[in-house]
């Protein structure tokens, strides 16, 4: 029987055969371990009683920066407004324009969903630019801006941002933030839909209210510095810096269904100062603090900044704002019933020998001032008063302004003589009243005679004029109408269109294929080429030319 071992001796006899080699390593690690982190505690435990002598911090006093934009917003913002309106669908009514400007052809809210780069948003905005009802369907609710004029609570904005609106409510910079307070009552006074812009009324209640600086738009320069203020997004008080990029910008929105502009009273300031829904209506501040134009609408295909924004300009706010809280509270301009194509090709001018200005007439009304005094369609107008005519515009221009009842003297070509006459002014709105009660349908025509003559040098195919059309359209010389147009034609390029009725070519008439077919041969690259095409209604005629390549 063997004797029991002793422990001290099993323990040396363990240490010497390696087994407890890793435990003292160990055991080892985590002695040096914990010594070295009492020492480091320690040392960090006196660095925090030593920082006694450490200067506390302190705000210092404001400074001033030599900015002239902070001075100018000081002077201006008080006098900028938040509106907000409310609306309730009207069941029976299609909106038309409302918050999106048409797309060239004039679509409707359902053709919309165009091309984003061939339309302009409008600016409502704010938690709701759509100016969509809430979620049960009910209310619609829309942001804007304005901005006092004068301070018995007039305020000028864009006539989008209150349209159709059933309650308007105007918020001023000084009022506090509270969002279950939609703001002061306002009333409008009066509204020009042509110019986009609305003067509203807030009652002041004893109030010495702010208001802005009104400038000379003819004065800034493209690249002068500009500031925009608003409330883009509902978020008032917002201040944006940029430039202007351009100026007498006109925004092409396509003609009407009397083949005229929707637009023609707008030219606008371009800057790159950033504006997003809810600026709409909100002041457009030079460097002055003068304000020099209205912030109306911008080029976007996000709904949001893009860096192309466009102001109404100050000096066609003043005039239409003094129309505006005048006794009719409306806006009055002059007409004398005539038509005329904008943006004619230069060969149309060459051709009819108006190269370096003037405006053709491609329709005359019956019964109006320029029918009275004998003008008739393809007439060349050249001189106003005895002032040289550049071109639609400028004739738009000073006519407009002209008040009904008075009468200019217009100078004119026919046939290549120069021919004048004394015409008077018309009111404008009565005009086109009248004109928006005649019929503007539109018979499609049979196209199962079409003559293929000129289908390879032009692009189109022609067919005799249908007896319903051209007796609907009083032609009694004939034509031809246009039953197809080839993509990517030259007929394509300088804007012929199917069932457009052709009655000249180069100044020769076109009474059928044949003699269309006879013009046509004789055709060939470099030639200009100008079609009078028979408008659709008022009895003109549209020029549409080009250089046959």
């Amino acid at each position: 029987m063997s004797s029991p071992k002793h422990p001290f001796t099993s323990f040396w006899t363990n240490i010497r055969s390696g087994r407890l080699t890793t435990t003292f390593t160990v055991l080892g690690a985590l002695s040096v371990g914990v010594l070295a982190g009492s020492l480091l505690t320690g040392r960090v435990h006196g660095a925090e009683q030593k920082a006694s002598d450490a200067k506390p911090l302190t705000i210092p006093s404001p400074v001033t920066l030599s900015n002239g934009f902070s001075t100018i917003v000081k002077q201006v913002e008080p006098a900028v407004v938040n509106i907000n309106t409310e609306s309730t669908p009207k069941p029976a009514s299609k909106r038309r324009g409302g918050r999106n400007m048409p797309v060239p052809n004039g679509g409707d809210d359902d053709d919309q969903q165009n091309d984003m780069q061939d339309f302009f948003n409008k600016f409502f905005g704010g938690q709701n630019p759509n100016g969509d009802g809430d979620a049960t369907g009910g209310t619609r609710r829309a942001l804007g801006s304005g901005f006092i004029v004068d301070q018995r609570g007039y305020i000028i904005t864009n006539n989008h941002v209150v349209d159709k609106a059933d309650h308007i409510y105007v918020k001023l910079s000084s009022d506090p933030e509270n969002p279950l307070d939609p703001g002061r009552p306002a009333t409008v006074v009066g509204t020009d839909k042509d110019t986009d812009i609305a003067v509203i009324k807030i009652d002041p209640k004893g109030m010495t209210l702010p208001t802005v600086k009104l400038g000379n738009s003819d004065g800034p320069q493209v690249g002068d510095w500009v500031l925009a203020i608003g409330s883009p997004f509902g978020l008032s008080h917002t201040v944006s810096a940029g430039i202007i990029s351009a100026k007498n910008r006109s925004i092409d929105e396509g003609p009407d269904a009397n083949g005229v502009s929707k637009n023609q009273f707008q030219r606008f300031i371009q800057t790159d100062a950033a504006i997003n829904p809810g600026n709409s209506g909100g002041p457009l501040v030079d460097m002055s603090g003068s304000v020099i134009g209205m912030n109306t609408a911008i080029y976007t295909q996000s709904a949001g900044s893009e860096g192309v924004g466009f102001a109404m300009p100050s000096n066609i706010l003043i005039n239409v704002y003094n129309m505006l809280i005048g006794p009719s509270h409306k806006v009055t301009r002059g007409s004398i019933g005539i038509q005329f194509q904008a943006n004619q090709s230069s060969a149309v001018g060459r051709m009819y020998g108006f190269a370096n200005g003037g405006v053709m007439v491609s329709a005359v009304t019956p019964n109006m001032p320029a029918a009275k005094a004998g003008l008739q369609p393809n007439d060349i107008i050249v001189t106003i008063d005895g002032k040289p005519v550049k071109d639609g515009d400028e004739l738009v221009s000073i006519i407009s302004a002209k008040t009904p009842g008075s009468t200019v003297k217009i100078g004119y070509l026919r046939n290549g003589k120069q021919e004048s006459a004394e015409v008077g002014i018309a009111d404008r709105a009565k005009l086109f009243d009248d004109l928006d009660k005649s019929d503007s349908s539109n018979n499609a025509p049979d196209d199962s005679d079409a003559g293929r003559a000129g289908q390879a040098k032009l692009g189109i195919t022609v067919s005799a004029v249908p007896a319903p059309m051209a007796s609907k359209l009083g032609l009694k010389n004939g034509g031809v109408v246009v039953t197809a147009v080839r993509p990517g034609s030259f007929a394509d390029e300088v804007g012929l269109t199917r069932t457009a009725v052709i009655t000249e070519i180069n100044r020769h008439a076109v009474t059928d294929v044949s003699s269309y077919r006879s013009i046509v041969s004789n055709l060939k690259s470099g030639d200009d080429v100008v079609f009078v095409v028979r408008a659709q209604t008022g009895g003109g005629s549209n020029f549409i030319g080009g250089t046959l390549p």
